[in-house]
Formats: structure tokens, sequence, C-alpha cells
């Protein structure tokens, strides 16, 4: 690939400002997505939690691309804690926080010590695949919820509202090219947002925040959580690992970075290093995007430090809660939108793996891939009135459908079907 900056080059600073505020618009929506999504549970002020998720971030990107894998990477919240967190609600933020350390630390002594390979070996291209794919599954009911919140219009009405952003969303895919299609997400919620706020004749609430303020409670409440949320985590951290891979080998690939052994040790330990501090200050926990590849491609710039504004960026725009809350200001409808569109990425990557890897190609593999995805959806629909009644102490694995997905999986690829595909 033709590229106008290495990895290692410096580019002018007039120049460095401008990719800088590119990788800052493709790293904002996924942080404001995950904020509202845990603001409107909580069902208290996101502002904070997005403030905190603000700082980790901009720290993130600062030592993974000054010692960690030194590559030009996204990074945000993941999206597979979310479900975790989604489905441990029931057993409190402390309990999920402590597990967010538990599975930070692991991850980093997996990866700092060298026994990841090991690990690494569960997760065939079937196994990703399925992964990939339950993420998007699992992640249903909450866009759901989100696509027919009623807070403001007739539940029906945002629906239809959603339905027709959706198309719309898809439509602008397929025309726009380059750093517009890169940063579509931003432009959906933004120009979403504006329809909504002209349909449905609302305006964003954004009146008695501070222009700047310090972020307090930054230290997070942390319980002891039940054996059965410490496992549902690890499985998700297991997850969350495989993604961090794939993104940092990917960009090594595309730039035929050196040293790749070296980066992905490296910037997998800070990657759970960074989910432990997480769980420290109570917000989901970091990992490297997919996307960043295409976002190298678009700009023709692989330089690692013009992440270093869009990381400084970040940390300045976490101390203005006003910035913050007239930049999320999102309609639920709108958040559900994105959603969807990111899934449905998810879903296509999947495939493209599928493809790639020969990954199908008989009705054994056709079964390896069909039971955990039925099985993850059944148990992601799953009613309160019947996961009510599951023991506290293996509900968190039970009734989390992403966890039910993963193992299922593995226990099709490596167990019932070992002898016919090994």
């Amino acid at each position: 690939m033709q590229l106008k900056y290495g990895l290692e080059d410096k580019p002018p600073r007039s120049e460095m400002l401008v990719f800088g505020l590119q990788w800052l618009a493709v790293t904002i929506p996924t942080i404001l997505i995950i904020g509202a999504v845990i603001g409107s549970i909580q069902g208290g002020s996101y502002i904070l939690y997005i403030q905190k998720l603000l700082i980790l971030t901009g720290i993130m990107i600062l030592v993974q691309v000054l010692w960690g894998h030194k590559m030009p990477l996204v990074i945000g919240p993941a999206t597979v804690l979310l479900i975790g967190v989604l489905a441990t609600l029931d057993q409190g933020m402390g309990a999920i926080n402590t597990s967010l350390i538990i599975g930070g630390l692991v991850l980093a002594i997996l990866a700092g010590s060298g026994l990841f390979k090991y690990v690494q070996k569960l997760f065939t291209p079937r196994v990703v695949m399925v992964i990939l794919m339950l993420i998007a599954f699992t992640l249903s009911p909450t866009i759901l919820n989100l696509i027919t919140a009623g807070d403001v219009a007739l539940p029906s009405s945002n629906f239809v509202f959603a339905l027709i952003l959706v198309f719309a969303a898809f439509i602008a895919h397929g025309l726009l090219k380059g750093l517009w299609k890169s940063t579509l997400p931003l432009w959906i919620m933004a120009v979403g947002s504006l329809a909504y706020y002209g349909i449905f004749k609302t305006v964003p609430q954004v009146s008695g925040l501070s222009a700047l303020a310090i972020p307090g409670n930054f230290i997070a409440p942390l319980s002891i959580p039940y054996p059965g949320v410490i496992i549902a985590f690890l499985i998700c951290f297991l997850a969350l690992a495989i993604n961090d891979l794939g993104s940092i080998q990917a960009v090594g690939s595309l730039l035929n970075a050196d040293e790749m052994e070296k980066r992905v040790k490296k910037g997998i330990t800070l990657t759970g290093a960074g989910n432990a501090l997480a769980g420290f200050i109570g917000v989901i926990g970091p990992v490297d995007y997919s996307m960043s590849p295409g976002i190298i491609a678009a700009t023709e710039c692989a330089s690692r430090f013009t992440m270093i504004p869009a990381a400084v960026g970040l940390i300045i725009l976490a101390f203005s809660p006003l910035a913050i809350g007239f930049i999320s200001s999102i309609p639920s409808p709108v958040i559900g939108t994105v959603l969807i569109y990111i899934m449905t990425a998810q879903i296509g990557a999947a495939l493209l793996l599928a493809i790639e890897s020969n990954a199908i190609k008989s009705m054994d593999d056709g079964f390896i891939i069909g039971l955990p995805i039925i099985l993850a959806t059944v148990v992601a629909f799953l009613p309160t009135s019947v996961s009510s009644q599951i023991p506290t102490i293996i509900k968190p694995i039970i009734a989390n459908g992403f966890v039910m997905g993963v193992l299922a999986v593995l226990v099709m690829e490596h167990v019932i079907y070992r002898k016919k595909l090994h």
C-alpha cells in the first residue's frame, strides 16, 4: 500500500493535528454509545461515566502508541464487556467492577508471561466467527429496548424512525468513500439526532452542566462477586483478547511491521492492565478496534504519532461536562440505529472470516456455528420470570447468552466434533 506517512514518520504539526482530529472523530462515537447505554441502565447522569471513559481511552491510546504495540489503532470500550455487564447487573456494580479487575489482571498475566499462546489455540476460525456473531445477536434485546423507548415519542413511532434511519445509513455506506465512510457512525448520530429533534419537536437538555469540571467519585465501589460472575467475565475476556489480537495483527500485516510477536505481547498485556484500571474506576474496559486498517487506507497515513493529538483531545474533552452533554444528547432510537449498523458490520466480518478461512465445508461445520448462535439468542431473550428462578451462583453463566454461546461453540468444536474435524 502506498502511504504518505509510514509507521515511524512524524508529519508536520498542521497535518498531525488534522490526522489527529480524524482519529478523534472515529474514536468518540462508541464511547458516547456505551456511556449512554450504561447511563440509561443506571438511571442517573451518564456524564461522569463518559468523562471517565474519555480519560481512560486517552491514556490507553498514549500508552499503547508510545510503549505498547506502537501502532495506530483505534481504542475504545469493549462491546463484549457491555454484554457481560448487562447480564450481571443484578449482582451489583461492585461485583462487576471487581470482575473487570480480575479479568484484566488474568489477561495481562497470560499475555505478559507468554501463556496466552496456549489459550489462543482454542480459538479456531469457526470459534472466532461464532464469537463475532454472538456479540451482535446477544445485544439484540438492548438494541430493541433502545429503538422502542417511549420517553419522547410513542414506541411505535421510534421504531419506524429507527427503521428509516437504518436504511438511510446503509444507503450512505454504499455511496460514501474514504474517511467519510470510516466516520459514518458519527454522521449517523449527528444527522439522526437533528432529524429526531426536528420531527418530534424536542431539544437536547444540556442546561445546568458546567463548562469545566474535574470528574468526581473516580474510585468505583468494589465487592466480592459470586464465582459465576467471575467465570462469565473471564469468558468475555477471552473473546476480548481474540478481538485485540486480531486488530493488532491486521494493522501489523497491513504495514509489514517488524517484531510482531513483541508488539502483540506488549499490546495485549497493556490491554489487560487497562481493563483492570477500568474496574477500579468503574467503567467498561478498552480494546483495540478492527476498523483501523480502513482508516489508514483512507487517509494514507500510518504514523503512530498522529494518535497523540487524538488522545490529548479525548482527555481535554473529559473535563467539560457541557461539551459532553452537547455531543452526547443522542436520542435512544438513534443510538440503537448506530448499534445495528456496527453489529451488522460485525456479522459481515464474521462471514468474511468464514470465507477466507474456508471454515464451513460440511453440515457438521454448520451445526458447530448454528447451535451456539440460536442458543445464545434464546438465552438473551429469556423472560425475567424464568431467569429469576435460576440459582444465583450459576445465573451469570446460564442466563448470559454470550457466555452460553461461547461455551457451546467450544464444546461443539473441541469435544463433540473433535474427531471429525481435527
